[in-house]
């Protein structure tokens, strides 16, 4: 058993896993461990059903050793990336662009992963071999469990090849070309994200690239296709006149890539590419259905004739699971050799990404021959197993074990139901069933529908969902979707019956939309399902599962307990870690996963979130604003700068390291005893005054440039010499030893040279600008509330009056006081506070570019639009914000456009009526 979790939340999602959960073999307990969990996976030993089974570790050896590596070359920089691909690695982890959208170190890891084995210099890989999976096209598999942003990897993958493909048009390492395999169409459907031409799509979702990416995204092409589509078609089918021959490769690769059909060396991207593996030429793959050979043959045929007519750069596999059966024992399925990095379900619940599972551990009643709960593994009692694998009609009773196991979780999936109504959730917490055979699922129907389990709430037929697989797989193996309805009948006033292939599509979209308000599958609270549930199967609801069949590994019991772990809330609390959120397990033996422990029912789960998101009801308050990516200047023909007016630049040189010590690598160690030293003292040599001023010059030139009307050259000698002046009369402000020692501030000066250059440059811009033009975003130039997605939240709100958003969320009490004004206040028409919605306005403060969000957009009553910013106190950094709103302001009534607008700060809640009153 575990001993000694209370928490087995540890780490931060955002950082690299610092401490993990160990197995002591001698005292069968879980202590907490320091350093990263290595790579791998246990299965069972000989005493598989015992608690006290230690298991067998099975390292991934390759995978740790590029760890290492991948860890070293992301401590020296990344030497070896192109410049797309740094700026790409910037933007990801820059704190500025992630402020509410930061990616998962996983996801951090598993891109990086990736472009470490394409871009690295050939040396940093040295000793790395990846093994083939026995095809002519390489594979790369990024194992990510199940909630931990597999997805969002996917959309990185993409933005990092097309955009380097299109940059460097001659690099043969990427491709703009790519292809995405899906398992089935739920699957397909919610990979539309990936496409960069879809309206909701991730890469601004997630904010994947910088704005001005798009356009080179775009060129790009993104196919993404349900693996039925890779079937050869059927020389049978059509018209018996019509005598048809196998379809050649030429006409296969027409058929399956369509519009993308005559390009060459694509990249494959396999979503749960566990579907995906060849058949062991020396086994029958026992155990295995047919169906599944198929499939797996079918999936990765299809890919070897795309390769062999067009060429598959590399095929990137994404998958919580990825192993494929090696025709051996049941317990000894074989992962994927190559596996480059991964993230287990283990490091997942340690790094809180996935609910924490809560096992059955002790119970009141009789314990079995391993001195563990008989609700530990339900499906081997002796008393369960012999009866649920006949074929038993469905009115038939259920073991007493079983129906006393779902007396156990049924009583606490009623009190957890009682708690979500009461917090006003919009739908019921979800049970779920895995079944080992169709029989089983329709008696267990059966008992709930009748009242054979004595839980009245769940003798609810219109809630229950028995998911026929058959009729599931069906309308999976489709290439789209369909819009199902049943219509009125015309002559008899009643329902239209629906056919087979509706049927179909209406169990899809129920199932896909569990725990969805609103939705077909909204209402469902309990679901019954044979062998697995489909894949891409993620409603947050689930709280509670049954496990109903034979769990041979511990894969299977990870891929059946996957469909309940994707998380509700993503808020971090004060210890900079994920809150827990739980589902309680009947029947799935976690040997090896470790569990908390503790007495009595778990807590119920958290708290339902709120939805923020546009009302259509409400759309005379939406409130629309320009779009502007920049804002270009026309000069004056005379520059002038009065230096008096010129704030000083202040570098410190603390925050500049100018010395490094460097020491040798032996044994994985460093060698102190051979430390050598790397100063700048030459770079401060090279780098006289009037060179700095010239570097200068140059920078800002060539911002300035395009907009210049007059001769270029006398911009350039108006530049020099302003420059000159501000470097040499004091303007750059060098504490200590730096700043009195003129090389140690010259290095100084030439290692913040692009500080130096956005200040000057920024009151150069400011002093001499005639006229602003706003330059909008082509794709989109005018943005709105109703843009807005839906999001949800823990924090403090309220329902809205003048807002086309639902809610207004507070950060503050303050801010709680201000909106209430705005929302009541008789001048005030439309208001919304400018949270998700995208308003953002571009500065540069210390020499780095930044966004500024703006707290409130207020439209008057008399049509004038208001920036709103609420402040408590006044520093440097808001006084460059407001200059460069102030900025944004002018150039928007300059266009004209768009109305009068106007921008303005509230220091207290005092003066927002004065504020108000002022503009209307």
């Amino acid at each position: 058993m575990a001993g000694g979790i209370d928490n087995l939340i540890i780490n931060s999602p955002y950082e690299k896993p610092a401490r993990h959960w160990s197995y002591n073999r001698e005292k069968m307990q879980f202590k907490l461990a320091e350093g990263r969990r290595p790579a791998g996976y246990v299965i069972a030993s000989g005493r598989s059903r015992s608690f006290d089974d230690p298991g067998i570790f099975i390292e991934l050896p390759l995978v740790n050793k590029i760890r290492k590596r991948v860890n070293q070359w992301r401590e020296s920089g990344y030497p070896g990336v192109t410049g797309i691909t740094k700026k790409l690695l910037e933007h990801w982890q820059d704190p500025e662009e992630r402020y509410d959208r930061r990616f998962f170190f996983c996801q951090l890891e598993a891109i990086e992963t990736l472009i470490w084995l394409v871009e690295a210099p050939e040396h940093e890989k040295a000793g790395i071999e990846i093994p083939s999976d026995g095809g002519d096209f390489r594979r790369l598999c990024n194992k990510m469990a199940t909630g931990s942003g597999k997805t969002i990897v996917m959309a990185m993958t993409i933005a990092w090849q097309v955009l380097n493909k299109v940059t460097y048009p001659q690099d043969t390492r990427f491709s703009k070309n790519v292809l995405v395999v899906a398992p089935g169409l739920t699957v397909k459907s919610r990979l539309k994200v990936l496409n960069p031409t879809e309206v909701n799509n991730y890469y601004q979702e997630f904010n994947i690239i910088p704005p001005a990416f798009f356009d080179k995204l775009r060129q790009g092409r993104v196919l993404i296709v349900n693996w039925h589509i890779l079937k050869p078609l059927d020389e049978n089918s059509g018209p018996k006149v019509v005598k048809k021959g196998p379809e050649s490769d030429e006409a296969y690769v027409k058929r399956v890539l369509g519009e993308m059909a005559s390009v060459r060396n694509i990249i494959v991207i396999n979503d749960e590419a566990h579907h995906a593996w060849r058949v062991p030429a020396e086994s029958k793959v026992k155990g295995v259905k047919k169906e599944e050979i198929e499939e797996a043959t079918l999936w990765v045929g299809g890919l070897d004739r795309i390769h062999r007519k067009r060429g598959i750069l590399n095929c990137f596999d994404f998958s919580a699971t990825p192993f494929a059966p090696s025709g051996k024992k049941a317990a000894e399925e074989a992962l994927f050799g190559w596996i480059i990095s991964d993230f287990s379900l283990n490091d997942a619940i340690e790094s809180g990404l996935v609910k924490t599972p809560r096992v059955v551990v002790r119970d009141g009643g009789q314990l079995t021959k391993d001195y563990k709960s008989r609700f530990y593994h339900i499906y081997m009692d002796e008393e369960v197993k012999d009866d649920i694998n006949r074929k038993a009609m469905p009115y038939e009773p259920l073991p007493d074990l079983l129906t006393n196991a779902y007396y156990f979780l049924g009583k606490d999936w009623l009190e957890t139901k009682q708690t979500w109504e009461k917090t006003g959730h919009p739908t019921p917490p979800v049970m779920i069933t895995v079944c080992n055979r169709t029989e089983t699922a329709a008696r267990i129907e059966y008992a709930f529908n009748h009242g054979m389990i004595l839980i009245d709430e769940l003798k609810c037929p219109e809630r229950t969902l028995r998911i026929d697989s058959k009729v599931l797989e069906e309308a999976e193996s489709r290439i789209d979707s369909e819009d199902i309805e049943a219509r009125d009948d015309d002559d008899e006033g009643g329902e239209r019956k629906l056919s087979k292939k509706e049927q179909a599509e209406l169990l899809r979209q129920t199932v896909d939309t569990v725990g969805q308000a609103g939705r077909p599958g909204g209402p469902i609270q309990n679901v019954i399902a044979v062998a697995m549930l489909s894949e891409g199967w993620d409603a947050k609801t689930v709280t509670h599962i049954m496990g109903l069949r034979a769990f041979s590994s511990q894969l299977l019991c990870e891929q059946v307990v996957g469909r309940g772990l994707r998380r509700t809330s993503y808020e971090i609390n004060s210890k900079g870690l994920f809150e827990a959120e739980y589902v309680n397990i009947f029947g799935v033996p976690f040997t090896f996963l470790p569990h908390e422990g503790g007495d009595g029912t778990p807590p119920p789960p958290q708290a339902p979130r709120t939805c923020v998101e546009p009302m259509p009801e409400k759309r005379q308050y939406e409130i629309r604003w320009p779009n502007i990516v920049r804002i270009n200047h026309v000069y004056r023909p005379r520059l002038a700068l009065d230096l008096d007016k010129v704030k000083e630049l202040e570098i410190k040189p603390e925050e500049t390291p100018t010395l490094a010590e460097m020491a040798p690598i032996v044994d994985g160690k460093p060698d102190v005893t051979k430390l050598t030293q790397i100063d700048l003292e030459e770079l401060g040599q090279r780098y006289r005054s009037q060179k700095i001023i010239f570097e200068v010059t140059r920078d800002i030139y060539e911002q300035m440039k395009p907009s210049w009307a007059g001769n270029k050259e006398y911009l350039l000698f108006q530049l020099i010499k302003l420059v000159e002046e501000f470097i040499n009369t004091g303007k750059i402000v060098i504490a200590g030893l730096f700043g009195r020692d003129e090389l140690k501030r010259r290095i100084l000066i030439t290692l913040n040279m692009r500080k130096v250059v956005h200040n000057i440059f920024e009151a150069i811009r400011f002093e001499n600008t005639e006229a602003i033009e706003p330059v909008f975003d082509r794709e989109k130039p005018i943005r709105s509330t109703g843009d807005m997605m839906t999001w949800y939240t823990s924090k403090p709100c309220a329902i809205t009056q003048k807002s086309h958003i639902s809610h207004v969320v507070f950060d503050s009490t303050w801010e709680a006081s201000e909106a209430f004004e705005l929302d009541h206040n008789d001048n005030v028409a439309a208001c919304v506070k400018n949270d998700h919605l995208g308003f953002e306005i571009l500065y540069i403060y210390k020499g780095v570019v930044r966004k500024y969000r703006p707290d409130f957009l207020v439209r008057l009553t008399n049509g004038k639009m208001l920036v709103l910013e609420v402040k408590g106190r006044e520093d440097e950094q808001s006084k460059t914000k407001r200059k460069f709103l102030n900025e944004w302001v002018q150039a928007v009534n300059a266009h004209g456009g768009f109305g009068r607008w106007y921008a303005d700060v509230s220091y207290s809640i005092g003066d927002l009526k004065g504020i108000i009153e002022r503009y209307s």
